[in-house]
């Protein structure tokens, strides 16, 4: 199984939908989950969190809204794709292609922290792992210097802060690439 996390950042440079294709062509013999990144839903998210001064535990619940607004709209635009809730749904589809709406309950229940240093690509990490994927492949808008460490990765912002302990004992394997390289 392979777990793809598909940056946020993805829409606002308009290259979700070749993404989307590319992955269909590519891995369309493949069991693969993707991760959204909740894009300009989070954004206002933070946004509004900076404005109105609310906690953490509030910004996170309405983080993983944005992350599920952004699921619709990958089912929006590829129909074909089926959305599943919890872990157990994407265990137990037979689709191949499926996209990770999460459920607050469920990450809640398993202990995420409520924090900004923890945001899609930690909990596509957390999936990944929970679903005995043999790899992870995280998808960036950002330029991707293939010769830095995950470590100096989060250190420059192109994966989040916990990023690097999320991954650190897994089974996986991890890829963080540009768009481009799909």
């Amino acid at each position: 199984m392979l777990v793809i996390k598909l940056g946020g950042s993805l829409e606002s440079a308009k290259t979700l939908l070749h993404c989307l294709n590319r992955i269909e062509q590519q891995y369309h013999n493949q069991k693969v989950v993707i991760v959204t990144g909740g894009g300009v839903f989070a954004e206002q998210v933070r946004i509004t969190q900076q404005h109105w001064q609310f906690n953490d535990e509030c910004a996170h619940a309405m983080a993983l809204l944005a992350m599920q607004q952004m699921a619709w709209l990958v089912k929006g635009l590829q129909a074909d794709v089926e959305l599943a809730h919890s872990v157990r749904a994407i265990q137990q589809s037979p689709s191949n292609i499926i996209v990770w709406s999460p459920d607050i309950d469920e990450l809640n229940n398993a202990g995420v922290p409520a924090t900004w240093d923890i945001t899609s690509d930690s909990l596509a990490a957390w999936l990944a792992d929970r679903l005995s994927a043999d790899e992870l492949l995280v998808i960036k808008s950002a330029a991707i210097d293939d010769t830095l460490s995950l470590a100096q990765l989060a250190e420059r912002g192109i994966v989040d802060k916990a990023f690097c302990e999320c991954v650190a004992n897994s089974a996986f394997t991890v890829r963080v690439i540009n768009q481009q390289c799909l």
